[in-house]
């Protein structure tokens, strides 16, 4: 799959352009068909790029926004996306369908989940492991090999499951963004620039990607 990439000087920077993309996505999306539909990973630099994007002018009621992934840990535990997003765009109000993880039987709740998401995502924002996992699709996880599920549950991974969106998934995606931060990620981003599926991260097939990253991630 084809990449388009933009260097940028540090993460603040990938964060400050990620936010003016995904507002330039935004309003597209609404003018066309009222409403945008954003699918959104966790980690450090997103969560600058959603502060900067909380500042800026968005039609907040159009947005719906999923998750990609999401740890199984309790509600307000400060490790889940849901928890960060909810704190950051609290004054915002978009529409956020957050993934069912307390629930007592999380197969059943996955597939609750599936049912809630759209036959196209307008944007899915993704990250990039030092491992080359994105989202919650990890190395070696039978979910990798998922085919005809949406949203599934993974095997334990840094000592939590998690529920995450599948290749299937992702697959609905009209454009990815990745933002792609920090000298750990130099092998894993060659490698998905590059279309070495031996990663996870390059299964992932859509039509349009774009891939942001600081100048510590692209340096050789």
């Amino acid at each position: 799959m084809h990449h388009e990439l933009r260097d940028f000087l540090d993460s603040e920077a990938v964060a400050t352009a990620a936010a003016e993309y995904v507002v330039q996505c935004a309003r597209r999306s609404i003018g066309r068909a009222g409403r945008f539909t954003f699918a959104v990973s966790g980690g450090r630099t997103p969560w600058v790029m959603f502060e900067k994007l909380a500042q800026l002018d968005v039609a907040w009621p159009n947005v719906v926004i999923f998750q990609v992934d999401e740890r199984i840990a309790p509600v307000g535990d400060v490790t889940r996306n849901l928890t960060n997003l909810e704190r950051i765009l609290v004054e915002c109000r978009p529409t956020i369908v957050a993934m069912p993880v307390n629930d007592d039987d999380l197969e059943a709740a996955a597939a609750s989940y599936a049912t809630q998401l759209p036959e196209h995502f307008d944007l899915v924002h993704l990250g990039l492991g030092p491992d080359g996992h994105t989202a919650s699709l990890i190395p070696g996880d039978p979910v990798l090999e998922e085919r005809d599920r949406l949203v599934a549950i993974t095997g334990p991974y840094q000592g939590e499951q998690r529920m995450t969106l599948t290749y299937e998934a992702l697959s609905r995606a009209d454009q990815l963004l990745w933002l792609v931060t920090g000298e750990d990620k130099r092998t894993s981003l060659a490698k998905l620039l590059r279309g070495d599926t031996s990663i996870p991260a390059a299964r992932v097939e859509v039509a349009s990607s774009l891939v942001m990253a600081d100048d510590a991630a692209l340096s050789p």
